[in-house]
């Protein structure tokens, strides 16, 4: 065993003694753990932490735009109006169509990074 695992180990007793983890929230039940066996393992680490902090990737925050302007779509009843959603969806479409055929820029990094910066400081 490690220096830092004793450290962790002798920690977690202390606090087990001294009653701090008596009233955590779900306790005595079963772990919900996440299957992440779909993401490669080098990712799943940074996958964990964009989940947690409730970020989104580009590609996935336009899907959701998609979807959600596709479900109001049936309740629009005023032809102008629904052409202008249908246009909407199509222009959405064409962005996540071009988003899949590039890679991570640069540009992409410094966005997440700042938004996860911005996330982790909130207070």
């Amino acid at each position: 065993m490690s220096c830092f695992q004793r450290i962790a180990e002798e920690r977690i007793r202390e606090a087990q003694k001294a009653g701090a983890l008596d009233n955590l929230p779900g306790k005595g039940k079963p772990l919900e753990l996440e299957d992440l066996s779909s993401v490669p393992e080098e990712l799943r680490v940074a996958y964990h932490i964009l989940k947690n902090a409730h970020i989104l990737p580009p590609e996935a925050e336009l899907l959701k735009e998609i979807h959600t302007l596709e479900d109001l779509l049936q309740y629009i009843e005023d032809a102008e109006e629904r052409r202008a959603t249908l246009k909407s969806i199509q222009w959405k479409v064409i962005r996540l169509d071009l988003l899949k055929r590039r890679s991570l820029s640069l540009q992409t990094v410094r966005y997440y990074g700042k938004k996860l910066v911005r996330k982790f400081t909130m207070k």
